[in-house]
């Protein structure tokens, strides 16, 4: 396959902050999937974003299908957004007592999430899936919990044991300083197998508080519950009384309105969210069952609590996403349409070019798969090509389209992808796909 090569766009004001950043920063990201280890070369710093696109410090504009991994469902620097942090932050950026606008917040989360009857604000998901697993267990009076390989929770202790995301990028899927106590207690089970959760659930009875997953998973790719998987494990649940925790952080407001659980009809007994309930700002959230959601303090037993939970200005970008959601209706239909657009042009890329790589997507979230075989679970997203999804990321960068810089994490789009950045992102696709598999020079 001959590809004809053109002048790539120079970085290196990029590269000369990578350097400065890695004295003072460890490995110079603040999160290492940024460091574009898994896929090499130097990360790009980046100086501002609007709409669809974002800009780095040498000035190189890129169609972005990160969105803050998420958060801009309404495209960066939307306008309505911006208004409304900015006349917040007029009255200060924190009070550290209560304000109208997290029970406004409040309110749209639990009109819109099927299982949230009351909900608790905090400040990142990690915050919020620690949280949600401590109540639990307290509300159960058990200590363990089943996780799945391959799915991410955050950084907390009993959660990083076989972790996907970064953690599966490093090969480093057990973390230094996780203590043997914190893991004993957490039960690993394979995505998608209902018989091994079962097997987990009876080889421990009355000892399992809870099982967590991303009920869509979007940390080793983008990986769709298989049909009954979902149905299974409430059911399980139900017969074993586990609470069911969704990690929807990623998920929720972006595959439907209700998330996950709206878009499959399953209820958990708690739910997980983040990244759009802050407009791109940090946040968190965890929220179910009212008998549930009344242990925590200072209602109930489990304490929680954060200095800066329900932050006035993360809370006025929230409400503002969250009333825009409700408010249009043809919403959902809209990041579809374009969607499948985006998904029928690289499966025809792959088709002209002879390949047969496996995709998926889930309304404005998906993920292609360097791989051929159908990817169920993080077994097979590990047989992925790694190496060719490097070299296919870099050539994506050059034809200005910006993607994750891992094959384990899923691509998101905004309703400020249109025509023309579809017409841009299939085009720079195919060239990819011809770079990627082109001979070594």
């Amino acid at each position: 396959m001959s590809v004809a090569t053109e002048p790539k766009p120079s970085t290196t004001t990029s590269a000369a902050f990578f350097e400065q950043a890695q004295e003072v920063i460890p490995g110079g990201v603040n999160s290492p999937v940024r460091a574009f280890k898994s896929v090499g070369g130097t990360p790009l710093f980046i100086d501002k974003a609007h709409g669809a696109y974002m800009t780095d410090a040498d000035g190189n504009q890129y169609v972005d299908y990160i969105g803050s991994w998420g958060p801009m469902l309404f495209g960066h620097g939307d306008e309505d957004v911006v208004s409304a942090v900015q006349r917040a932050a007029e009255d200060s950026t924190s009070f550290g007592a209560p304000t109208r606008i997290e029970i406004d917040v409040a309110q749209l989360v639990v009109d819109m999430v099927p299982s949230v009857e009351k909900v608790r604000m905090v400040n990142s998901g990690t915050e919020a899936t620690m949280s949600a697993a401590r109540l639990a267990r307290g509300f159960t009076g058990r200590d363990k919990i089943i996780k799945f390989e391959g799915n991410y929770h955050g950084h907390g202790d009993f959660f990083l044991i076989a972790a996907g995301s970064g953690a599966a990028t490093f090969g480093e899927p057990n973390s230094p300083g996780v203590t043997p106590g914190n893991a004993k207690d957490t039960l690993l089970a394979r995505y998608n197998d209902l018989d091994h959760v079962e097997s987990l659930v009876e080889a421990n009875p009355d000892e399992v508080a809870c099982i967590i997953l991303e009920p869509l998973a979007g940390n080793m790719g983008c990986v769709l519950p298989e049909p009954g998987f979902l149905e299974g494990l409430r059911a399980i649940c139900d017969k074993h009384d586990i609470v069911l925790i969704f990690d929807e952080v990623m998920t929720g407001f972006r595959v439907a309105r209700g998330g996950v659980q709206e878009r499959f009809g399953v209820t958990p007994d708690l739910t997980t969210l983040g990244k759009i309930i802050g407009g791109g700002l940090p946040v968190g959230a965890y929220g179910g069952r009212k008998e549930i959601m009344d242990f925590v303090s200072p209602t109930g037993p489990v304490y929680q609590a954060g200095t800066l939970s329900g932050n006035p200005l993360a809370m006025r970008a929230g409400f503002t996403v969250l009333k825009k959601i409700a408010e249009t209706p043809d919403l959902y239909d809209r990041l579809e349409t374009y969607g499948a657009a985006l998904e029928d042009g690289m499966r025809k890329n792959m088709e002209d070019l002879g390949l047969n790589y496996y995709m998926t997507r889930v309304g404005s979230m998906g993920c292609l798969f360097f791989n051929e075989d159908r990817v169920v679970d993080f077994d097979t997203a590990q047989q992925c090509d790694l190496k060719r999804y490097g070299r296919y990321f870099h050539a994506m960068l050059e034809e200005g389209v910006y993607l994750a810089p891992s094959q384990y994490e899923a691509y998101f789009f905004s309703l400020r992808h249109g025509e023309d950045e579809l017409e841009r992102t299939l085009k720079a696709n195919r060239k990819a796909l011809e770079r990627a598999h082109a001979p070594a020079a």
